[in-house]
Formats: C-alpha cells, structure tokens, sequence
C-alpha cells in the first residue's frame, strides 16, 4: 500500500474510534448530570451548556498553538498527544460525582485533546496535490460514522448500565486509536519546519505566534474563520439541549426523547457520512469560497425551520427530517473551510491555519454551549433554534458584501486579486540562504 494511504487508513480509524466514543455520551449529558443529583430543569440546562462547552472552550485556545508547534515538530505527535489526552481525561470522568467534577474535566480533555486539526494535516501533506477537500472530506467520514454510531451506543449502552463504564470504554477506544497510529502512521520529514534555530522555548512560542499572526493576515482565510465561528455558534447554542428539545416537543405521552434524541443525531451524522467526500470533491472542483457559502444557505434554513415544528402535524417526523438537511449543510463546512486555508497559506504554516479554523470552530461550541444553557431559560430551545438560523444569515450577508459576491470564482484561489502580495516563506529564504 502506498505510504500516504496507509497513514490515511491509520488516521481515519483512530478518528472514528475517538469520534463514536465521545459522541456516545455528549448528546446525553443532561441525563447524566441529573443521575448526579442535579434535579432543578434550568440547573441542569445550565450544566449540562457549561460542561459540554467546557473542552472546546479551553481547546479553542491551545489548537492553534498545537497546529503550529506541530509544523516544527511533527503532526503525527500531535495525533498522539490528541488521542492520549481523550485516554486520560475520559477515563477520570468515570469517577466524577458532582458536576463541577466534569466540568473540569472536560476543560483538562479540552487542553490536550482536538484530535482532528493534527489529523487532518498529517494526512494532507502526502496526499497529491490538488485534492485537498477530497482528502478533508474522507477523513471527516471517519468523524461522520463515529458520530453516527455514538449516539446509539449511547442510547443503548449508557441507558443500560449508566455512563460511568461507558467513559472507560471510550478511553480505552482512544487508546487503541494512539496505538495504530503510532504503528502505523507515517510523516515525511521534509515537510516538517526546521525548529533548530529558534533560541529555546522562548523562541519556539515566539515564532509560533508570528506564523499564527502571519495565516490571520490573509482575508480570504480570516473570512472563513468568521463564517466557520457564526455557523458553529448558531449550532453549538442548540445541541447541548437537543434531549431537551425532544422532551417539549413530544411531551410526556410521545415516545422516550432519549431515544429520540439518539436518532436525531444519528441522522445528522448520516447525512454528513453520505456528503462530507461530496462537499470536498465540489470545492476542489467548483470553489471551496462558494460551497462554504452554500453551505451557510442550507445550515440557517435548517437550523431556523426548528423553531417552528411544534405548530406542525407529524412533528418528530420533522424533527428528524431537518436534522438530516441541517446534517448535510454543517457537513460542508470543514471540507470547505480547510480546503480554502489549504490553497491560500504556504505548505509550512498550514497546520498553523488548519489549528486557526478549528480553535475558531472549538471556540463556538464552547461559548455557545455556555450561552445556549443560559438564554434557553429566556427564549426556550425553540427560540435558540430562530436566533440561530437568522445569525447565520447576518452573518453570511455582511462576508459576501465584503467579498464582493464571495460564491462567484471557480476555487479559493480567486481570492487572491483581494489579497496582498504574500512575503517570501521564510523558510525558503532561510533554506536558500544555507
């Protein structure tokens, strides 16, 4: 086998290892914080926000930082470091009795963990050129299937015998995902940067942050950074409460809003499993700016349409049906995203950009977990749902005037007219001057 397919291969099932894992208890954090003595509804509104939010709030920060030490060291460590850290910090929540306990938890997995950002960038570098989205996109099916699978492991394991066994069966998972790449995982050594002459620490830290100011410079790539953080946002308020959601719109007499809730988000994940490479291919073929902008089209309807389906006849049929569309609209959003950084930042600083968008995307979930469990007590989870789907659309209207239309162009590289001359690599400068 080809050397880049087997490191693809590798990658792609530790992902779908750690991605089943941690989604067969996420969508289920209200029951569990409540089976820990938490009974009040906004209480466990509020914990369940605050500690879903918890680790991609702390990862927002450290992504980046991680994406860029890893152009200097090496990306497969950072896969490493991901996956250990989901090992650890998974396992303690076994053994957490009080909320706060999770909480801080999750912040400590948040530091360490965000596997996909590595794993997206080690796969890219030996791959063919050109195939960015497509690689993204088949790399995200791995995530897709986990987040398929979870749920219903979740549903059906974790209501059975609880959670706790269910937190060492995911650390185990990642575990044995760490193990396969590491045996099987490959980097070319060429395409990791030359950290020998950065002065120490002090020097590594201050390079990286020059390389993160250098990527947040080009406008196509910080445009995408902000669409990514509004679509992110928007969905992020809502998931944390989507058990919850199940509950009003069912009733006590409608079927379990567990299970529900299980297949709502199966369904997503099935509609991303199915459109993900699909999304990927068409940004490499057509543009990666205009599918991202579709994409935010599709996401806003679908996220809005919510709010409305407890006027209508047939509501769980759909509820199920709008998670499939909002599923296939957020489905394009990193293929399209991480394809468009991939064509507009130099070979040597795209893990830098890659930590960027998914610090931006970390940073969402967790701010807007926290703020979905608060104003849910305001507007209600219906309400979080219109809020959302018209923020998108705001959004998305203020990028394409400054885009100047945005979905016209045929790649992302029909960004570059609006785009200052980029500096030489300094790598390349320093290369030549040896």
């Amino acid at each position: 086998m080809v050397e880049w397919k087997r490191t693809f291969w590798a990658v792609w099932f530790a992902n779908f290892t750690a991605a089943a894992g941690m989604q067969s208890f996420l969508p289920f954090f209200p029951s569990h914080v409540e089976s820990l003595g938490v009974t009040d509804r906004a209480q466990v509104e509020l914990w369940s926000g605050l500690i879903f939010g918890a680790a991609p709030f702390s990862a927002a920060f450290l992504t980046p930082v991680w994406g860029a030490l890893g152009d200097r060291f090496g990306r497969r460590l950072m896969v490493l470091r991901a996956l250990l850290g989901l090992t650890v910090f998974v396992g303690l929540m076994a053994l957490a009795t009080r909320p706060e306990h999770l909480f801080l938890l999750r912040l400590g997995q948040g530091v360490f963990s965000g596997f996909m950002a590595p794993s997206i960038t080690l796969v890219s570098f030996g791959a063919p050129p050109g195939k960015q989205g497509r690689i993204t996109g088949s790399l995200q099916v791995s995530v897709a299937l986990g987040a398929m699978a979870g749920p219903l492991i979740g549903a059906g394991f974790g209501t059975a015998i609880g959670l706790r066994p269910l937190f060492l069966s995911v650390a185990a998972a990642a575990f044995v995902g760490a193990i396969v790449v590491l045996l099987f995982a490959r980097e070319p050594e060429a395409e990791q940067r030359d950290a020998g002459d950065e002065g120490g620490v002090r020097g590594v830290l201050a390079g990286t942050l020059r390389d993160l100011r250098d990527v947040m410079a080009n406008p196509v790539v910080r445009g995408a950074v902000v669409l990514l953080f509004a679509m992110q946002f928007a969905f992020g308020a809502t998931k944390p409460l989507l058990e919850l959601f199940a509950r009003d719109v069912l009733g006590p007499d409608g079927p379990d809003p567990v299970k529900v809730t299980g297949w709502m988000a199966m369904l997503m994940a099935l509609a991303s499993t199915v459109s993900l490479r699909a999304w990927g291919a068409w940004g490499d073929e057509h543009g990666h700016r205009r599918a991202l902008v579709i994409c935010a089209f599709v996401a806003a309807f679908a996220l809005g349409s919510n709010a409305f389906v407890h006027f209508l006849p047939q509501a769980l049929v759909w509820m199920l049906g709008l998670q499939l569309l909002l599923g296939f609209g957020m489905a394009g959003v990193s293929p399209s995203s991480y394809g468009l950084a991939g064509e507009e930042v130099p070979a040597g600083r795209r893990g830098g950009a890659f930590g960027v968008l998914f610090g931006a995307r970390t940073l969402a979930m967790a701010t807007s977990a926290w703020a979905g469990g608060y104003l849910a007590r305001f507007v209600g989870v219906s309400g979080l749902f219109a809020v959302g789907g018209v923020g998108i659309l705001l959004t998305l209207a203020v990028l394409l005037r400054r885009w100047g239309g945005g979905s016209s162009g045929g790649s992302g590289r029909a960004g570059d007219a609006e785009r200052p001359a980029e500096a030489p690599d300094r790598d390349a400068v320093a290369a030549s001057a040896r």
